[in-house]
């Protein structure tokens, strides 16, 4: 797994936790003691939950030490642990809600994984989750073709690192799991100024683990090659911006 850059990251922290907003806020009826936020990267989602849930014990864990080093410096009110996920479905501690904004694309199975996590929830308890599903975005298709070309020799490790399942496939799944729970999706018009600005925004996430197998050359040489090819596929708006669409899955499960 990649190490994470928190400045890259809060490049575009407004639009990075709209998404949080979102899905916080169709869970506001709920009044939770204890609240994880799972992969709280560095604290923006964690504070959105605090909004919400101001009474709860909100704790927000991460795999990552840089992000829960700027989540404590950024949020010194709030609690932070360095804990990977599948700790926390192998612990023997539960809680009323279990919130993940965009971060569970980067495990693997699912399948076995939201059950653990569900199993985690008390009586009457919410899993709330967010999820990238842009992979068939220009851009993302874009990335996956040249990175891809055996040119740059990336080991098969790297292109698995992102995983989610279809709508169906959740739909299925969590109705296995509980008869009470939600599934939506939400597609994100994101304004950028530029083609370069667009990449940026995917350089602190998907692109991640690739310029960081890369050296500095090489990895200027891939965001080129990608900013170069985004820029015949992506038109300007009348006013001059780019957009960029994403679509993101969300859910809710209560036990």
């Amino acid at each position: 797994m990649a190490a994470w850059d928190a400045e890259q990251y809060l490049q575009f922290k407004s639009q990075r936790t709209q998404p949080a907003i979102d899905l916080a806020n169709r869970i506001r009826a709920v009044n939770p003691h204890t609240v994880l936020d799972i992969g709280c990267g560095p604290g923006n989602s964690t504070q959105v939950l605090k909004t919400c849930f101001p009474h709860a014990h909100i704790l927000g864990i991460d795999n990552s030490e840089t992000m829960i080093a700027k989540a404590t410096a950024t949020y010194p009110n709030l609690a932070f642990k360095l804990m990977s996920v599948d700790e926390v479905c192998h612990d023997d501690a539960n809680y009323d809600v279990m919130f993940s904004n965009a971060c569970l694309q980067w495990m693997p199975n699912h399948r076995e994984v939201l059950p653990l996590l569900f199993g985690r929830l008390r009586a009457n308890g919410v899993l709330a989750v967010q999820v990238p599903i842009n992979t068939q975005e220009p851009l993302f298709r874009i990335i996956k073709e040249i990175v891809h070309d055996e040119k740059w020799g990336f080991p098969a490790s790297l292109h698995e690192q992102n995983s989610t399942l279809s709508g169906n496939e959740y739909f299925d799944l969590l109705s296995s799991l509980t008869d009470n729970f939600d599934i939506w999706e939400t597609v994100y018009y994101h304004t950028m100024p530029s083609i370069q600005a667009m990449v940026e925004w995917v350089k602190g996430t998907r692109l991640l683990p690739y310029t960081q197998a890369l050296g500095k050359t090489d990895a200027q040489r891939l965001i080129d090659e990608i900013t170069e090819r985004a820029a015949t596929v992506y038109q300007k708006q009348a006013n001059g911006a780019i957009l960029f669409r994403f679509r993101r899955l969300f859910f809710t499960a209560t036990r």
